[in-house]
């Protein structure tokens, strides 16, 4: 391909990609037709209605004969329990150490890249080196300009198109589509003959953060598809970038003085005591310390758990507390988003989640199949009320979850084999089917065979990962590009199947994420062996 069609191509590649555009292959399910995501936006529009219509499952509610509900007292041993748990509680609150409310990672990382790469988002520079193209990568590639002894990656996140990392140095690195300053950097150079990509956003390269002043500690970074999130040691939290909405660009603030792209790091100052934060397409949660959760961006598919006043859009960008769980005594430890839906898992391994649920991605079989299926606040996952959940995550359509047992379940839109599952696996009892008797959406949880015990899920918009607790990692689904690193561009995988070529097959990794057409996976470094790891 010659340098014009590249850059022809790469600019059509640009364009699909911000339109904000879901899937074209919806569908006609269970008798209703699921719209294209650029009619989602109708979600608010029902969004009350809805909420008047529906009563919620709660697990603190019990049927009278009558049909009404009342909440069950609670017997005397659970008070006292609970009494006990408040006070001990108290005491650790007042043993506390002084110290840093959140601890940086420090254990310098290997990092290998595979997919489409086409925009620049595997980091893998902007030209051929020893007859490898810089795209295209269809098993699992160690990057070197993202090498542990030179930089010292600790701790990473993928966006839609776009990649950032916090090094052992406190510094943040970011690479892929800055069309909407997602990078946080100026990226604008003048490209040579010898540049397949551009340079700046295809090279990693660090943040400039001196504006911020000294005496900052990052400890965690995140990414959407247009905007970067970062985490300091104190709590606080720092961006930059856009959101987008169905109607295009939507801003970065509720703030009429702040710009619609925010091109270098700022606080957010309505977050305060935060310890995680979590990254949709265009939305981001984050908890604090005392286990509240915090929402903000679009808004459009109910995803900030809040209805947002149709006069007041950018009322969406303002950081606020998402409603309370509707069961009492649950405290929110950790937090995780899909593209366009939320999740909450409590102390007690329960799941609740909130935003769009027209392929069941939720969990919640409720009006599953219809265009507009959403939920407001945040729901109890009651398909999963027998699963300790400890780690959990989101794709376009679908949802993954690891459960204390190292089981893996998955739920959601079934096509493109995203779930791993086989034919067998979609009953009457567990499926919605289509009007030709297809299996279209996997309505409940179900456990996916034949699978070493599993500790943490990953999942692109459509293909998805699972780490055993060995450090071996598996993929399936959408294969386009390489994304599910099994050496394949064009066979998508049916079942989950170990990555296992050369550079990694000994390797015990500790993490795995996915953006849109791309992946990544991370081992600890062996430092003396670092400075010859570029040339794998």
């Amino acid at each position: 391909m010659n340098r014009a069609n590249r850059v022809t191509k790469r600019s059509s590649e640009r364009t699909l990609v911000s339109s904000g555009a879901a899937s074209p292959r919806l569908r006609r399910i269970h008798a209703a037709k699921i719209a294209d995501s650029d009619k989602e936006n109708e979600v608010q529009q029902k969004a009350s209605a809805t909420q008047s219509k529906r009563k919620r499952a709660d697990p603190g509610l019990l049927e009278n004969n009558d049909g009404k509900f009342k909440r069950a007292k609670p017997s005397s041993d659970s008070t006292k329990n609970t009494t006990a748990k408040k006070r001990l509680a108290r005491v650790k609150e007042a043993q506390k150490v002084d110290g840093p409310l959140n601890k940086a990672p420090t254990a310098p990382l290997d990092i290998f890249v595979f997919g489409e790469g086409a925009l620049g988002e595997l980091g893998l520079g902007s030209r051929e080196v020893k007859n490898r193209l810089p795209y295209e990568v269809l098993q699992p590639r160690l990057n070197p300009f993202l090498s542990a002894k030179d930089v010292g990656v600790v701790q990473l996140s993928c966006g839609g198109l776009h990649g950032v990392a916090l090094t052992k140095d406190n510094k943040i690195f970011t690479w892929g589509v800055n069309d909407h300053g997602a990078l946080g950097r100026d990226t604008k150079v003048e490209e040579e003959d010898e540049d397949l990509l551009n340079p700046a956003e295809s090279t990693p390269a660090p943040v400039d953060l001196l504006h911020l002043g000294p005496g900052i500690t990052w400890v965690q970074v995140v990414g959407c598809d247009n905007a970067s999130f970062a985490l300091t040691e104190d709590g606080k939290v720092y961006g930059w970038g856009t959101f987008r909405g169905n109607d295009g660009v939507m801003g970065f603030r509720d703030d009429p003085e702040s710009p619609e792209v925010q091109k270098t790091a700022t606080l957010i100052p309505e977050l305060k005591n935060i310890i995680q934060l979590a990254a949709g397409t265009n939305h981001v949660l984050a908890l604090d310390s005392k286990g509240k959760v915090y929402a903000w961006g679009c808004g459009q598919q109910a995803q900030i758990g809040r209805l947002v006043p149709s006069r007041r859009p950018r009322s969406a960008l303002r950081p606020d507390r998402v409603i309370a769980l509707p069961i009492k005594d649950a405290r929110v430890v950790k937090i995780a988003c899909g593209s366009y839906h939320s999740f909450a898992i409590d102390q007690k391994g329960r799941v609740f989640a909130w935003g769009l649920n027209n392929y069941g991605q939720l969990g919640i079989s409720d009006e599953a199949g219809e265009n507009n299926a959403h939920e407001m606040k945040p729901r109890f996952v009651e398909s999963l009320r027998y699963h300790n959940v400890v780690d959990i995550t989101g794709g376009q359509h679908h949802s993954l979850a690891a459960n204390d047992d190292g089981e893996l379940l998955a739920w959601g839109r079934i096509d493109g084999y995203r779930l791993g599952l086989q034919s067998e696996a979609f009953t009457e009892e567990n499926t919605i089917f289509d009007e030709k008797g297809n299996p279209r959406i996997l309505a409940t949880p179900t456990i996916v065979p034949d699978l070493p015990a599993v500790g943490s899920v990953a999942a692109g918009a459509d293909h998805s990962f699972t780490r055993t607790l060995g450090g071996r990692v598996y993929s399936w689904g959408f294969s386009y590009g390489g994304r599910t690193g099994q050496n394949t561009s064009e066979d998508d995988i049916e079942v989950p199947t170990l990555i296992n070529s050369k550079f990694v097959r000994d390797r015990k990794f500790v993490y795995v994420d996915a953006g849109g057409p791309f992946s990544v996976l991370a081992a600890v470094a062996d430092m003396e062996d670092s400075a010859n790891s570029s040339t794998l």
